[in-house]
């Protein structure tokens, strides 16, 4: 009876201690893959939020900087030539196209394809707009080109810049979410952290109540040994 009792015990213990062992290993696995997304998640806040955004930044500079070269060729009297403004003009295309490039070399959403697409449209407006300008300028139209540059010129560049920073607040909004998501994977982990302590604490006691009714089985053993002896006495 003591036999079939003790192994019936050892069973269940065991059944308990297996239980708990996969739910540790589960909860292994689970804050492995938590951390797995926090690292995918900071990755992703520099290589695809961060990155774009200082891109944003070049390409703001660059724009003005082409506005400014050609507003000061119309409108200073300093003698350039028109061929001189149009290399200026062309260098900051170059870089603009460079920075476009290693825009698109990051993850897009869709709001930010369709956003960047419309970018680059009016770029290619607004560099026509500019060769229209100093075409009027090497006819000697400086009045008619004056005007191009003001209104309808104004007005693309405008809408160039409003385009940038509407891209410049997907990358917030993005980095946002991110930055959220990594917080409940944080927390997560550190449930199930506290759920692996409290089940090692368990294992802990149910090993120590397996080795006491251990001993508490094998004491009566001991006293009827003893009091076989004192009979035969």
């Amino acid at each position: 009876m003591k036999w079939s009792f003790v192994i019936q015990q050892k069973f269940k213990a065991a059944i308990l201690l297996g239980g708990i062992m996969a739910l540790i290993v589960g909860g292994t696995l689970i804050s492995r893959y938590n951390v797995e997304g926090i690292d995918e998640s900071f990755s992703s806040i520099y290589k695809d939020r961060l990155v774009p955004a200082t891109t944003i930044l070049y390409l703001t500079e660059n724009l003005y900087r082409k506005r400014l070269s050609l507003e000061n060729y119309l409108y200073s009297e300093a003698q350039q030539t028109p061929a001189y403004v149009k290399a200026q003009l062309r260098a900051h295309d170059r870089s603009i196209d460079s920075l476009i490039r290693l825009f698109e070399k990051t993850y897009l959403v869709d709001e930010e394809a369709k956003s960047l697409h419309g970018f680059k449209s009016q770029i290619a407006q607004y560099a026509n707009l500019e060769s229209r300008v100093l075409t009027l300028c090497s006819a000697g139209s400086f009045a008619e080109a004056k005007q191009l540059f003001s209104a309808p010129g104004g007005t693309t560049f405008e809408s160039t810049i409003l385009n940038l920073n509407e891209l410049a607040g997907i990358q917030s909004t993005i980095g946002k979410d991110l930055v959220k998501a990594s917080k409940m994977n944080v927390a997560s982990f550190g449930i199930i952290s506290f759920l692996q302590i409290s089940l090692a604490i368990i294992t802990g006691l149910v090993v120590i109540v397996l080795i006491r009714n251990s001993q508490v089985i094998q004491k009566p053993r001991s006293n009827s040994n003893k009091s076989q002896y004192f009979n035969l006495n």
